[in-house]
């Protein structure tokens, strides 16, 4: 049997499906009214994690969570990302893991998500520029400071992980990952060795799924979509694994969470698993 929860950082229990919230509109109009309905409908639903981030419009979708949604049931973890700002020659959005701008970065999402600790604050990126010390020393300080519960990382390899690991406890991984994308499938190995969350991010690949037959075929079987059957597959493929799938339309996140009650067969899953080994 699938669980259905899941333990971030050896303490804070989850519900194993969560919600991404970058795709959610956030300019003033009929489309953030939407994007408001979906956010509080996933609460609504039982969702304990959602997932957001500084560059999702500069924080604008922090702000819309903390409309939506503060104040926060006791249960749910809202986990945002630093480390990508605007400091580009040209004011463009790059990597920047300077140890002023993270500091910097969790200040501003302690005011916008109208919090005084993030229970979860992951690095969005490793900012090859800076010293992978600093980078993760200013979060570990940070966390001492009592600002920061626990520390997570996105798109990370193996080495950085390791590395990473050296210098801090680290809680979480996102790094993407789906049905038929499994590059980082070494570093779901070593998250699920290290109980360590794994978050995928594209989870169901889009509209990729829908058009893989193997994918529709089994869908058709289990009498369910082929978003469905990819989350359904991301929960049976490993116990840290915990999707978090974003929509802007309440028909898709309530699609996407009856994912959980889906259990796909033994030979289902050994199809779904072949799907790659010709990539």
């Amino acid at each position: 049997m699938t669980s259905t929860a899941l333990c971030i950082g050896g303490d804070l229990t989850v519900r194993r499906l969560g919600f991404g919230a970058m795709r959610l509109p956030t300019e003033p109009g009929p489309a953030r009214e939407t994007s408001l309905a979906v956010a509080r409908r996933a609460v609504e639903l039982g969702i304990t994690l959602i997932d957001t981030a500084h560059l999702y419009g500069g924080g604008a979708n922090e702000e819309l969570l903390a409309e939506a949604l503060h104040p926060y049931p006791d249960e749910l973890l809202l986990t945002t990302k630093v480390g990508i700002a605007r400091s580009g020659p040209s004011g463009e959005w790059r990597l920047d893991g300077r140890p002023a701008v993270l500091r910097d970065q969790v200040e501003q999402a302690l005011r916008r998500l109208r919090i005084e600790r993030i229970e979860l604050l992951q690095l969005h990126r490793i900012d090859p520029e800076t010293p992978l010390a600093d980078q993760l020393g200013t979060l570990r300080d940070l966390r001492t400071e009592g600002k920061i519960g626990r520390i997570g990382l996105s798109e990370v390899t193996v080495d950085e992980l390791d590395r990473a690991r050296e210098i801090v406890d680290v809680a979480s991984v996102q790094n993407r990952y789906n049905l038929l994308d499994r590059e980082h499938e070494p570093v779901l190995a070593a998250c699920e060795a290290a109980g360590i969350a794994f978050l995928p991010w594209r989870p169901v690949a889009w509209g990729e799924s829908g058009a893989n037959a193997e994918v529709a075929a089994v869908a058709a079987e289990a009498d369910a979509t082929p978003a469905q059957v990819a989350l359904a597959w991301l929960l049976a493929r490993s116990p840290v694994i915990l999707p978090i799938p974003g929509t802007a339309r309440i028909d898709h996140l309530e699609e996407n969470l009856a994912a959980e009650r889906l259990r796909l067969t033994r030979a289902q899953r050994d199809r779904l698993d072949r799907l790659t080994e010709s990539a």
